[in-house]
């Protein structure tokens, strides 16, 4: 039997500084308890046969690809495999060893959610294949995706975690963002998933001031420092009207949820993905409010999110 390598990373949510991450505003990332999986077998041969694996086992893309250029040579999807061949170039850019031998390699990989749901397939493919080349994660989707990297973070995080852009490059701090009121917290999923690549092309360009970074990375922090459902509620509404403001686009909440009555933030680029909900009302009064809208994927937050240990204990 020849043998398997495995690695794993999980998925993540942006809480707050989507957008205002890239121009150094304070973020706070969560990552989850859900994530994917990747398994490579090494046979003999010179091709890399690739199967993507949906939740219940169904496999949602598949491709095979010469070893010489990585070119698909039979695919499900070209797009797919053009940017898998994009990835592997550049990883072996990273490190001229990876894929060097003529080897047959067999790669599954299998997401604990829907490709579509926007929670991490593309952060926690990269970190997995990071792994697997040898090379540092964060250069590897500069490389492709590009974006903050904040979502790297999480693939391999413990817990929540500050992440910072400056000049230097980034900062990964353990956030101790664990609140009482986790019970009262829900993750929906509106279905539309967003290219993220997209909605920052579309933000660059707008007007950000100095002030809406500041206040950003000020919500920030406190949202790690509040202990009560109200306060929680002011900051992700003070955050939505701030990101509001610079993209010209109404709130989520305005838009689709307007008799709600809790709070409600768009996680990560607004206009699709998940939204989190607050709600001092039961679990079932709250998923049924939601139902009853047409979303029908919806966790309570302790469901999906990793508390990870107090700041401290933690190290990265």
């Amino acid at each position: 039997m020849p043998p398997k390598l495995t690695f794993k990373a999980s998925g993540k949510v942006l809480l707050s500084g989507e957008y205002l991450v890239m121009d150094g505003a304070l973020a706070l990332g969560l990552p989850l308890n859900i994530g994917q999986r990747m398994s490579i077998v090494e046979g003999s041969g010179s091709e890399i046969i690739w199967q993507s694996h949906r939740p219940n086992g169904d496999v949602w893309f598949s491709g095979k690809f010469d070893l010489f250029g990585f070119d698909p040579i039979k695919t499900s999807d070209s797009d797919l495999a053009q940017r898998l061949k994009e990835i592997f170039e550049a990883a072996v850019r990273l490190n001229s060893d990876f894929l060097s031998k003529w080897r047959k390699y067999r790669v599954d990989t299998y997401l604990d959610f829907e490709p579509e749901w926007g929670l991490g397939s593309s952060s926690t493919l990269i970190s997995c294949l990071a792994e697997w080349a040898d090379v540092d994660p964060f250069d590897l989707m500069e490389h492709t995706f590009g974006g903050s990297g904040y979502d790297v973070a999480c693939a391999k995080a413990p817990g929540p975690v500050y992440y910072q852009l400056d000049d230097e490059g980034y900062m990964i701090e353990p956030a101790d963002f664990n609140p009482s009121f986790s019970d009262h917290l829900y993750l929906v999923y509106t279905g539309k998933k967003q290219n993220s690549r997209e909605q920052l092309e579309q933000y660059h360009g707008k007007e950000v001031s100095e002030q809406d970074i500041d206040d950003i990375s000020a919500i920030t922090r406190s949202l790690c420092s509040i202990d009560d459902l109200h306060s929680f509620n002011e900051l992700i509404a003070d955050h939505e009207r701030i990101i509001s403001s610079i993209l010209n686009i109404a709130p989520i909440k305005k838009q689709s949820f307007s008799d709600y009555w809790g709070e409600i933030k768009s996680l990560g680029a607004w206009g699709g993905d998940f939204i989190l909900a607050s709600s001092d009302r039961s679990a079932e009064e709250t998923r049924s409010y939601f139902n009853q809208k047409g979303f029908d994927v919806f966790f309570s937050y302790e469901e999906l999110a990793i508390a990870g240990a107090p700041v401290g204990q933690t190290n990265l």
